[in-house]
């Protein structure tokens, strides 16, 4: 199950250069106030920090970015407790009883128990993975190009299947991603959708068209609204209120136990991830409680069960990354392009030949969740003044990174160009319920199902 020389060889990688750690923290604080401040989401936040990754080597650029995901898994619960506002779909359910502890006054109580619950999830999550890659990469090593491109298309429907139900929409919106996604020469030369123009025969610029999918609809949203509900902010956050959270949360290891598989399993599942998780586990929790009523009223039970499946989410989307070379969701859609942009390819060979590597991601996020601890009991106090950051401040700023970004990715015009038109589409696909994710992803993963569709076929004749 362990190869204990790749193991070794993980431990000198990790110990042979300080670079990686240095931007530990600097991810984990960045991820932690991209989850708090409601529209600014981790996935945009990881999509705006993408074009720094090109400066980077491959393990920092990866130590990084899920710095900023573990960050996130917690970042996402402080306005959901606070003010009844998810920072992403993955807090959705935190909401239920989350707020209710603040309006009862115990606001501290349940950021202890979020931030608790949040840390033992990742944990666990990465320990499945440490047992369990390695068997994992040995049975999809017989994956062939049938079973790969059957493969991605899986990802393509099951978020299709859970979009809201909107099984038209879901379908529409990933079948016109893998029509994006194809845009440019393929494989065998031949030239489609480019209109004629230079700048799309390597195909659409696939990083300035996520951070415009991404963040311009919520920055867009966001501006509509006039005023945020503020009224549970304005208490008093205490570290003797959050350590009495994490003390409630231990109290019940069956269900941060059951969070964290149920978590890990449906994040390992390419396009369900985190957003699906925290709502089976909270579910799942009330079903099996002898007192189910005592739910939705300020019961730490809900927030335990949502905030462990969550944060244990990361770890399984991470597997089926670096095994399937799949995106589990929006964030590990990002870590995707990450590897494109540093010319690797995730998948059954990346997990064979670099192990070492492999396992020194995994005790990367061992440190990264023992540090989103310390991180999230010093930060408590600033949580309420996080989320006060007004709109007026949060939206050009968000936008104004967003083109620049792009510009530096692309290196011209080409960026910002592609941003505007992709924006413009993402708000959209926002305004009449067609799901943005399923198009990001078929973008993504556009071309790899046309290559092993025509690997399919020249193999069978």
């Amino acid at each position: 199950m362990i190869d204990l020389d790749a193991v070794q060889g993980a431990l000198h990688i990790l110990g042979s250069s300080f670079t990686p750690w240095t931007y530990l923290v600097p991810g984990l604080l960045l991820g932690l106030v991209a989850g708090a401040i409601p529209g600014l989401s981790i996935t945009i936040a990881m999509a705006l920090v993408l074009p720094l990754t090109v400066y980077m080597d491959f393990l920092t650029a990866l130590i990084f970015l899920t710095s900023m995901f573990t960050g996130g898994g917690f970042g996402c619960a402080i306005p959901a407790i606070l003010i009844n506002v998810p920072g992403s779909s993955t807090a959705v359910a935190t909401t239920f009883d989350g707020y209710p502890m603040t309006r009862n006054g115990r606001a501290s109580e349940a950021l202890g128990i979020a931030l608790s619950a949040s840390v033992t999830g990742t944990l666990l999550s990465y320990l499945i993975v440490f047992f369990f890659i390695e068997t994992m990469g040995r049975l999809v090593i017989k994956l062939g190009p049938s079973e790969m491109f059957l493969i991605a298309i899986w990802g393509l429907t099951l978020i299709a299947l859970l979009s809201g139900g909107r099984l038209l929409q879901g379908l529409l919106a990933g079948g016109l991603g893998v029509l994006l996604g194809t845009v440019g020469m393929n494989a065998l030369g031949t030239m489609r959708g480019t209109m004629g123009s230079l700048y799309l025969i390597d195909g659409i610029a696939a990083i300035p068209a996520m951070m415009a999918m991404f963040a311009a609809p919520e920055m867009l949203t966001l501006a509509a609204r006039r005023r945020q509900a503020r009224a549970a902010a304005d208490q008093h956050l205490g570290i003797a209120g959050v350590l009495r959270g994490a003390r409630e949360t231990f109290r019940h290891p069956g269900i941060l136990l059951r969070g964290g598989l149920l978590g890990a399993v449906i994040g390992a599942i390419p396009g369900v991830g985190a957003a699906i998780a925290n709502l089976v586990s909270y579910a799942e929790t009330k079903r099996r409680a002898k007192d189910p009523d005592a739910f939705g009223r300020g019961e730490a039970r809900g927030v335990i069960a949502s905030e462990a499946a969550n944060s244990s989410s990361e770890g399984g989307s991470m597997a089926t990354l670096l095994a399937l070379g799949l995106p589990g969701g929006g964030a590990t859609a990002i870590m995707l392009a990450a590897f494109a942009i540093h010319n690797i390819t995730g998948g059954p060979r990346f997990v064979t030949e670099n192990k070492d590597v492999v396992y020194a991601v995994v005790f990367a996020n061992f440190l990264q969740a023992l540090a989103l601890l310390v991180i999230g009991l010093l930060i408590v106090r600033l949580a309420s003044t996080i989320v006060r950051v007004p709109v007026s401040f949060v939206v050009p700023s968000v936008l104004a990174m967003t083109v620049i970004g792009s510009y530096a990715y692309t290196g011209n015009m080409a960026g910002p160009v592609t941003m505007l038109v992709f924006a413009l589409l993402g708000w959209a696909m926002r305004r009449y319920g067609y799901p943005v994710a399923a198009t990001v992803i078929g973008l993504l993963l556009g071309s790899m199902i046309e290559g092993e569709l025509v690997r399919s076929m020249q193999i069978s004749g």
